[in-house]
């Protein structure tokens, strides 16, 4: 079965361009639209209630586009909403979780760190992910204030070092051996990262995973594109293209709309 639909994305912002790009790379044949809400990023400050209405709006406009499968590309929308989107919408949603599970598996002392939104941290799907793995030490921080830097284009300010040293300082002292990146927008700040933590500590994000469950859902439910070139990928924004356009190293054209 073959279908060449496109594969929709969508994210509080700039972060799930961190998604896409594994996606991309793993599936290079399949159209792709990604949609930046940047203009309500982040989402993670948000109530639940806030969160599901801005994850139906952005869902309901990629379904006008014919998208055959949705990606919810953010954690916060995904721990808070995709429930909903799923008993709503017939088209398949692929989630993305922090990598807890994983970390947990493979970490020696037990001990592993997360740094992720508030609405992250706080939702009912984390607690129960969280609740299966009670051997294992788990600490948590918000990460307050990288989102919006991200999306401001303020990766490497001073700010942001002053923000990362805050937080990962407690883990460090805690002892962890696994850092999760639990929101789609910190992958872009691990070179920093990685300069701040020991060597011994592996940090790992759940981009791949996502990239390879999408790939199953295509292949087992809807089929994949027979396209021999490669897929055309369109991104929206209702905010400022500029660092949309800066973090896609201008290979992309970045469209305005407010949607």
């Amino acid at each position: 079965m073959e279908n060449n639909n496109p594969i929709g994305l969508f994210d509080s912002g700039i972060g799930g361009t961190s998604i896409w790009k594994e996606i991309h790379e793993l599936l290079p044949h399949e159209d792709t639209i990604y949609l930046a809400d940047s203009k309500n990023a982040p989402y993670g400050q948000k109530s639940k209630e806030e969160i599901i209405k801005l994850s139906i709006k952005n869902t309901e406009y990629l379904l006008n586009q014919n998208c055959k499968i949705i990606v919810v590309a953010c954690n916060t929308a995904t721990t808070n909403a995709i429930k909903v989107l799923r008993a709503k919408y017939d088209v398949p949603f692929i989630g993305i979780e922090p990598a807890i599970k994983p970390a947990a598996i493979n970490s020696k002392k037990n001990i592993i760190g997360i740094l992720a939104t508030q609405g992250t941290l706080n939702s009912e799907l984390f607690h129960q992910t969280v609740e299966k793995f009670q051997e294992t030490k788990i600490v948590e921080q918000i990460g307050t204030g990288l989102v919006r830097l991200i999306e401001n284009g303020e990766m490497n300010s001073k700010e942001m070092d002053g923000l990362l040293h805050q937080y990962l300082e407690p883990m460090i002292q805690a002892n962890i051996d696994y850092l999760v990146l639990g929101c789609s927008h910190y992958p872009y700040l691990i070179p920093q990262i990685k300069k701040m933590l020991p060597k011994d500590i592996k940090i790992i994000d759940s981009g791949q995973a996502v990239a390879l469950q999408t790939k199953t859902v295509l292949l087992e439910e809807l089929g994949l594109s027979n396209k021999k070139s490669e897929g055309k990928s369109v991104f929206y924004t209702n905010s400022d293209a500029t660092v949309l356009t800066e973090i896609l190293h201008n290979k992309y054209k970045v469209i305005y709309k407010d949607f």
